[in-house]
């Protein structure tokens, strides 16, 4: 089977990237067979051992153990999320179950409990390192977390629970992408995408090309509510058209209908969270994030929402201003958001947000722009392999040395968007670095830009440059993270830490040699000018008010789900009742405000890892506001403030508590005053 199958042998690539040339659909699941029950093998060699637990006996084998799982698993997680193909999807379902029931089956085993069990109760009397220390407690909290201390009926209905939700979720996700390709929105007339760029529109053509669609114009969705061609766009209808379309994904009553599934996921969450001790799921999450309780993060969100909803009302009314003197004025709709947004600007900063993709070449961004401001802040190198082949033809391949000339690691960039590909953008690991295996990492960043014609240059907006230097906050953090043991290795941190660092790494974008470096306009080459930088700048807190709305909107949306008991999870629940009395309660109810996601394709909460954890991204954002204040106190751009972030925060992936490491970096706990500052709720 070995000879057979490339996933059961090492890679021959250089890092260990798989072979995708080699690898088709039909290596996946036995590969996995064979993954589990070697895994399972490794497991039973650790409790069949009858000698007094010890660290060196139980914990070294445990975290040397599943391997082989560990990389068969990011090798086709890689593929369902970025080029789910039916074949990959019809695995992707089958495996679901599968996967569930061999976690739980090494999660619960009540021996390999009570070994760590032991050594978590003799900490104190041994002699251990840090994250030798650290990584007994977690595995303990973990294990007790997951139920590994439930009597053996309570585990047999755990772990149908874990099953069922596994399919669930990836049933929400098959169901969106469809729905998705299904509600792309077809104009039969180029004047309909009147205030589209060239670039777009030439998208727009190849898109309806690749579904033979020949003659028509063909916008594809993204994956949260709102659209960026809403803000250009001068058909009031088309605008219409691709916003209902936008917020109708999951809810139409066809095949691809979500809301049975959401709410089957929603009353299995919190059934598994009764039976774990825990009132609700939202308690069960956060009991082992950062913000410690529910509590905690209905107090934040609750002290932004109302700030931030009258800075809304503001901003709408000064909307409603520019419609009113229009010759045929009508009331503000949510589709009209964007666009008049621009008219805004343009009238208040002089600015036209929408004109300025010719600065934003992707290619000028990514080399001048975000590899740039990595080499001078840690000095890192990076070299395209074109001879290294990863998943998909788009997908671009580098390498990356240290200063002193060592490997660090490969980069994968997979920056189009396509019909196999979910939607948003996000990082994720092929490779984790570990000394303990001898292992470099390799990362991945997806994001989902309009591919255009061939020939034709790709010019981001300023959001997506946003993206692109957040996504690679991502890699640099999955790059970085040097430990020992693969428990903690890259981005394994608490849920509600994970975005710190992304989010710092976007204060580069508008940093003056990044900015200089990269914003040059694709054909004259002439910089962008100085009075949009400062225009840039001075309307940095324009339109927060909206934008921290729709944010908390959907932060509040998963708490409200997963604050339901088991009692109250039913499934008779209307699901856009639910969310309309949970926006009220949290008086973020404003039609022409939508949440950011609605329950239906909220893919974050119902098919990734954010369930009651949405919250996290405004939670790191404080640690990320304060420690931009730190970079502008300590000279911005420099190796020596680099290399400090990547040693005592970067470096030290999961293996040790997130805050402890911050106050290491900081000097003191964050400051919540320059997160208000910078969003305009102070």
């Amino acid at each position: 089977m070995t000879d057979a199958n490339p996933l059961l042998a090492p890679s021959a690539l250089p890092y260990g990237l798989p072979d995708y040339s080699l690898i088709e659909p039909g290596h996946y699941l036995p590969a996995f067979e064979a993954a589990f029950q070697e895994h399972t093998r490794e497991v039973s060699a650790i409790t069949r051992v009858r000698s007094m637990p010890t660290f060196e006996n139980t914990m070294v084998p445990l975290e040397a153990s599943g391997r082989l799982l560990g990389d068969v698993a990011r090798t086709f997680y890689t593929v369902s999320s970025a080029d789910a193909t039916d074949a990959i999807q019809e695995i992707d379902e089958a495996l679901a179950p599968l996967m569930a029931a061999h976690t739980d089956a090494i999660q619960l085993d009540a021996e390999l409990y009570r070994r760590i069990k032991t050594l978590h109760d003799r900490l104190d009397e041994l002699a251990l390192e840090p994250e030798q220390r650290y990584l007994v407690e977690r595995h303990f909290r973990e294990m007790t977390q997951a139920g590994a201390g439930l009597d053996a009926e309570a585990k047999a209905r755990l772990t149908e629970l874990n099953q069922r939700l596994s399919s669930l979720t990836t049933t929400f996700e098959k169901n969106l992408l469809a729905d998705t390709n299904d509600l792309a929105v077809v104009f039969d007339d180029a004047a309909e995408l009147d205030g589209l760029t060239e670039s777009e529109l030439s998208a727009a053509v190849q898109n309806a090309v690749d579904r033979g669609l020949e003659g028509k114009h063909v916008v594809t969705l993204t994956l949260f509510t709102g659209h960026p061609y809403l803000a250009s766009l001068t058909n009031r209808e088309s605008r219409r058209r691709i916003l209902e379309a936008s917020r109708s994904r999951g809810a139409r009553g066809n095949e691809n209908d979500n809301r049975d599934v959401l709410r089957e996921i929603v009353r299995l969450r919190a059934e598994r969270a009764e039976l774990l001790g825990f009132a609700t799921h939202a308690e069960y999450v956060t009991s082992d994030e950062t913000a410690g309780s529910p509590e905690a993060v209905h107090d934040l969100l609750r002290r932004l929402a109302a700030p931030a909803a009258t800075n809304a009302s503001r901003e709408q009314a000064a909307l409603q201003e520019i419609v009113d003197a229009e010759p045929e004025p009508f009331p503000l709709e949510a589709h009209d958001w964007a666009f008049y947004t621009e008219k805004v600007r343009q009238a208040r900063f002089d600015l036209d947000r929408t004109a300025l993709r010719p600065w934003f070449e992707a290619e000028r961004v990514l080399q001048d722009g975000v590899f740039r401001a990595a080499t001078e802040l840690y000095g890192i190198t990076f070299a395209e392999r074109p001879d290294l082949r990863a998943y998909h033809p788009d997908v671009r391949v580098f390498e990356l040395h240290n200063a002193d000339g060592s490997a660090l690691g490969l980069f994968l960039l997979d920056l189009y968007t396509r019909d196999t590909k979910r939607g948003g953008a996000w990082m994720n690991s092929i490779v984790s670095q570990s000394r303990l295996r001898g292992t470099k990492p390799i990362v991945v960043n997806n994001l989902n830009v309009p591919k255009p014609a061939p020939g034709r240059p790709t010019l981001l907006t300023l959001d997506d440059v946003t993206t692109l230097f957040h996504e690679f906050g991502h890699a640099l953090h999955g790059l970085f993270a040097t430990v020992t043991y693969p428990h903690f290795a890259g981005t394994a941190v608490f849920r509600d830490f994970v975005e710190f660092p992304s989010q710092v790494n976007e204060m580069w974008i508008y940093w003056p040699a990044i900015l200089a470096g990269y914003a040059k306009h694709v054909e004259t080459g002439e910089p962008l000018p100085a009075e949009v930088i400062d225009k840039l700048l001075a309307s940095e807190t324009f339109n927060q008010g909206f934008a921290t709305s729709e944010y908390l909107a959907a932060s509040w949306i998963d708490q409200a789900w997963h604050s339901l008991t088991a009692e109250q999870a039913g499934a008779d629940i209307d699901v856009a009742g639910f969310e309309a009395s949970a926006l009220a309660d949290i008086g973020l109810d404003n039609p022409v405000v939508p949440t950011r996601y609605s329950s239906t394709y909220f893919a974050h909460v119902f098919s990734g890892g954010y369930s009651a954890g949405y919250y996290s991204y405004i939670w790191s954002e404080v640690l990320d506001a304060d420690t931009v204040e730190w970079f502008r106190e300590n000279g911005g751009l420099t190796r020596a403030n680099g290399e400090r972030f990547r040693d005592r925060l970067l470096g030290v992936g999961g293996s040790k508590d997130p805050l402890e490491a911050y106050r290491d970096f900081r000097g003191r706990d964050a400051d919540i005053r320059p997160l208000l500052e910078r969003r305009g709720l102070a």
